[in-house]
């Protein structure tokens, strides 16, 4: 039996290789995986010595010889095969095991030029993998660490052998690898080219879910290759129940909106849309102002805050149904108290990196996936024109701050905000004159008044209609991206009403 190896990753290739020489196997490798099992003391076979030739073309050419993949390839129920392996003095390969250099890693290594990158493209390693994934009818190919215990167990119970049944399942991963392995050389040759006519992202699995959105749905949850970060990187969880389907959908949507609020901010997510938002001096004072903006809604929704969690918030929280809270450290005294609710799950997240800004986002439709980029931040105010009235800076202050809640709202969609709360919040309706009277009808439900509050549209007003309702209800200014055709009917009325409104021209559906 003979096994060939050459990883990048060593990691438990020692025990594995030992493990596979107590059974009987002869082991093959080259370069830097044959001076680690050499020096761990295993008696190893050097590629050169198999095939008769050194390494050329400073290691670009090792593993690239009919007498390594035939000895890989040759199918053992084939007598022609086999002869010709007899013919060539060829000895099969039983087992192959191999995994790559992350290309990703190399993209992120500054003293890598193009030409050093294009050195770091492995092109016998994909080789081996293919080779021996497509020959799984005779030959176990490793590929993933976690897979060695599983395969070695193998061998020792069945006398150096191993099932089809798991070598249909390591082939697989082997073509998953080498395809994320092309994927990720593929984003770096399109760099710059916003939509290629290929569009070959790679996502690895990071947990299995307990369920979908339903539960006799089943779910998991995949982080993208090479991004630089993702919803759970650098994510710990200090307690609670396993994540849901549901709670990683408000979390990315809660979180997307914190990333914009700059001063002591939470966010209250429920079903993808924010029920409370709110800045203010004190992350404790946030809190409040978020959750008294719609504490119904609030009931089991996912609070995030960009501040350390204190004991004393920690105190108010202990009092709230919350589903999940995430928040960037607490203080020892907090997670005590958060304790006393075992079922909360409680996120931590010390990743200080900024997302990439290139990030596309994807949404998947029938057959097919539609890809666009984030509509990331707001118009400058410099940008932005006042068309009536006239604005304090603390006006201006809202309308930022209720511009920035509105374009995380499912369209169509109504923001009213004060002092740096929402008041309420119409989202996902056909009609926009709708949205606006759910936000108010909700803002009076939870007795906020709206006298001196700013409105926030996330597309234009066709018609007088909705700004008029706002009006009547106390609003004083509005944000919106104008370019309807009655925009000067819109504007008349605002001015009539003595109120301020701003257009942006940019609109913020999201769907």
């Amino acid at each position: 039996m003979r096994a060939l190896i050459s990883v990048y990753d060593k990691a438990g290739v020692v025990e594995f290789a030992r493990g596979l020489a107590e059974l009987g196997f002869e082991l093959v490798s080259s370069g830097g995986t044959a001076t680690a099992l050499e020096e761990a003391g295993l008696m190893i076979t050097k590629v050169e010595e198999l095939t008769g030739f050194p390494e050329l073309l400073d290691g670009r050419v090792k593993t690239l010889h009919p007498r390594v993949h035939a000895g890989i390839l040759a199918r053992r129920d084939r007598s022609d095969d086999l002869m010709a392996l007899e013919e060539q003095g060829i000895e099969p390969f039983d087992l192959v095991c191999v995994n790559l250099y992350p290309f990703e890693l190399a993209v992120d290594r500054a003293e890598l030029d193009e030409a050093g990158l294009i050195e770091m493209i492995d092109v016998g390693g994909p080789a081996l993998l293919r080779a021996a994934a497509k020959n799984f009818a005779s030959v176990t190919v490793v590929v993933r660490q976690q897979d060695y215990g599983t395969v070695l167990d193998e061998l020792r119970s069945d006398n150096g052998t191993t099932t089809l049944e798991l070598r249909r399942r390591l082939a697989a991963a082997a073509f998953a690898s080498s395809a994320a392995y092309d994927a990720a050389i593929t984003r770096w040759f399109q760099r710059g080219t916003d939509f290629p006519e290929s569009f070959v992202p790679a996502f690895d699995r990071m947990r299995e879910l307990p369920y979908g959105e339903n539960p006799h749905q089943s779910a998991a949850y995949y982080a993208e290759r090479g991004a630089r970060t993702h919803l759970l990187g650098f994510v710990g969880q200090h307690q609670g129940k396993d994540l849901s389907y549901n709670n990683l959908g408000d979390l990315s949507a809660a979180r997307l909106l914190l990333s914009e609020l700059e001063r002591p901010a939470c966010v209250i997510v429920k079903h993808s849309n924010p029920c409370g938002a709110a800045v203010a001096d004190t992350v404790e004072e946030a809190y409040a102002s978020a959750l008294a903006a719609d504490p119904v809604s609030a009931f089991g929704g996912v609070v995030v805050v960009n501040r350390t969690v204190t004991a004393a918030l920690a105190e108010t929280l202990a009092h709230q149904f919350v589903e999940v809270l995430f928040a960037p450290l607490y203080e020892p005294a907090a997670l005590e108290t958060l304790g006393r609710k075992p079922s909360l799950r409680v996120l931590e997240h010390t990743d200080k990196r900024a997302s990439d800004e290139s990030e596309l986002d994807y949404r998947r439709v029938l057959g097919g996936l539609l890809v666009q980029s984030r509509d990331r931040g707001i118009a400058g105010r410099d940008w932005m024109k006042v068309v009536s009235g006239d604005l304090g800076e603390a006006q201006w202050d809202d309308l930022l701050f209720a511009l920035r809640v509105v374009k995380h709202v499912t369209s169509n969609a109504i923001v009213l905000a004060r002092g740096g709360q929402t008041l309420g919040i119409g989202a996902g309706q056909m009609s926009r004159v709708d949205a606006v009277r759910i936000a108010i009808e909700k803002a009076r439900e939870l007795g906020h008044s709206l006298d001196g509050s700013v409105l926030a549209s996330d597309a234009f007003f066709p018609f007088a209609d909705g700004p008029q309702l706002a009006l009547d209800a106390g609003v004083t200014a509005l944000v919106q991206p104008g370019g309807s055709k009655r925009d000067q009917e819109v504007v008349d009325a605002v001015s009539a009403a003595g109120a301020a409104m701003v257009f942006t021209g940019r609109r913020h559906f999201r769907h």
